[in-house]
């Protein structure tokens, strides 16, 4: 973003072209002041008359160095970021003849990365003619989810997508 851009995010000083503000900030009698009275108070301070809601009646001007409100406006945008959940998906594939052992090693897997706060998506892949086995790839899933039921919620029951049997689990929320 060019300097040029960053300055029409927002209109301050002469740009500003109401007759009336509504103005707020620190050292600042609040109220609704011309746009010269406004004007004035904020260059007797040393300050940007700076217009932070445009759209409402009349327009809130805040009296304040603008670089600075730049500053803590990506400041705060960068923390809002942060706090975003990245959600991560992890996915466990099964054949439709899969052993126990097996089985127990991707449950343990599967119970790892749900407490790692990640979803899950399990699957059942069809090979050949193994797409006859159907009914036992979904009671596979359903044998998966009863065992991940206290870790995690089922998103969508096991459905089929061509050669896979899909079944979806996002983490359960820890009790406080």
């Amino acid at each position: 973003m060019t300097r040029v851009e960053k300055k029409e995010l927002h209109r301050i000083n002469e740009r500003i072209r109401e007759r009336e503000v509504r103005l707020v900030g620190e050292n600042v009698e609040q109220g609704v002041y011309s746009i010269e009275v406004a004007l004035r108070k904020a260059d007797d301070l040393g300050l940007d008359l700076v217009e932070i809601s445009p759209n409402a009646a009349p327009p809130v001007c805040r009296i304040t160095d603008y670089q600075k409100f730049l500053y803590q406006q990506k400041k705060r945008e960068k923390e809002m970021k942060l706090k975003a959940s990245k959600v991560v998906l992890k996915e466990i594939r099964f054949g439709p003849q899969t052993d126990d052992h097996d089985y127990n090693f991707k449950l343990k897997h599967a119970q790892e990365f749900l407490k790692e706060g990640c979803k899950v998506k399990a699957y059942v892949f069809f090979k050949g003619r193994s797409i006859l086995f159907k009914e036992q790839g979904e009671v596979l899933l359903l044998r998966f989810a009863s065992d991940l039921e206290d870790l995690a919620k089922v998103d969508s029951l096991p459905t089929l997508e061509g050669k896979r049997m899909i079944i979806m689990f996002s983490p359960k929320k820890p009790a406080k």
